[in-house]
């Protein structure tokens, strides 16, 4: 374990988590609603630092990005734990089942591995990554000085003043905007809309950013859903912004039917007068 960064303490040995904006409040021997963040004796600490779950050399485009290194491979190390409950969870056998095995690693390891693979860089990915943020952390910096890119693939779901402490090791993202309803995200997702878009105004002012929006039946398929969603990027992140739209399938707690073909093609033509750079995944 190690001590989280960003939490302040409270009275009767509780402390309050201040990396997202779940903002929990923990009780001397509770977690956070991640899963990974834990009171001990009324100071918090990461019990994920260090730990991987999943690790495996992949393209790029699997983030997905498109228009960063395209063609190239790269090293995708996640964890455990997750600050949202989506219940169409794709990874949820890590981000929800914390007791999953995980083996031990270092940021040194992790550059190591990267320069072995000749990956140019080391995504952080599968699980929320942002809830591994102090090992992130470390690891970007050690890595930017050995001449490796840092990738996030993030669900956006952060607090400003550590994505601004993070930001500056970051070479790209793919940001996950779920929906462009904060009713989607309080139901669906048990998280909030704002603080996602906020994410996404900041990190694409630093680095190149992609966007996936999942498309789910009878959820966020609509045509004013997937309207309202290509004018708050082409408004507020402009036309060159690079967005995947992704086919949903049957998962963790959701049983809804897979997106038919037909709604994705929908989505693209809509997204095209709007956006240049457009792609359907899982399709």
């Amino acid at each position: 374990m190690k001590e989280a960064m960003y939490y302040r303490k409270k009275e009767a040995g509780d402390v309050e988590c201040l990396l997202c904006p779940q903002l929990c409040r923990i009780k001397k021997g509770g977690r956070g609603f991640c899963g990974v963040r834990v009171n001990e004796e009324g100071a918090l600490y990461t019990i994920n630092y260090g730990r991987v779950a999943a690790i495996a050399l992949d393209p790029v485009e699997k983030k997905p990005l498109y228009r960063f290194h395209p063609g190239e491979m790269i090293l995708s190390a996640g964890t455990i734990g997750c600050n949202l409950a989506c219940l169409f969870c794709q990874n949820w056998s890590i981000s929800k089942e914390i007791q999953t095995p995980t083996e031990s690693v270092t940021p040194a390891s992790l550059i190591q591995q990267a320069q072995r693979l000749n990956s140019f860089g080391i995504a952080y990915t599968y699980n929320e990554p942002l809830m591994w943020f102090e090992f992130i952390l470390e690891t970007a910096k050690a890595a930017r000085k050995a001449g490796l890119k840092n990738v996030l693939v993030t669900n956006g779901f952060v607090q400003p003043e550590p994505l601004a402490e993070l930001l500056p090791f970051i070479d790209a993202a793919n940001i996950d905007i779920k929906s462009i309803r904060d009713e989607f995200y309080r139901k669906v997702c048990a998280g909030r809309l704002q603080p996602v878009l906020e994410t996404a105004r900041t990190m694409a002012k630093a680095c190149p950013v992609e966007l996936t929006n999942l498309i789910i039946p009878t959820l966020n398929d609509s045509p004013e859903d997937i309207s309202a969603l290509i004018d708050w990027i082409a408004e507020n992140l402009g036309t060159e912004i690079p967005l995947h739209f992704s086919r949903y399938f049957p998962c963790y707690k959701m049983t809804i039917p897979p997106t038919p073909e037909a709604t994705l093609l929908r989505a693209e033509a809509i997204a095209k007068k709007k956006l240049r750079f457009v792609y359907l995944g899982n399709i």
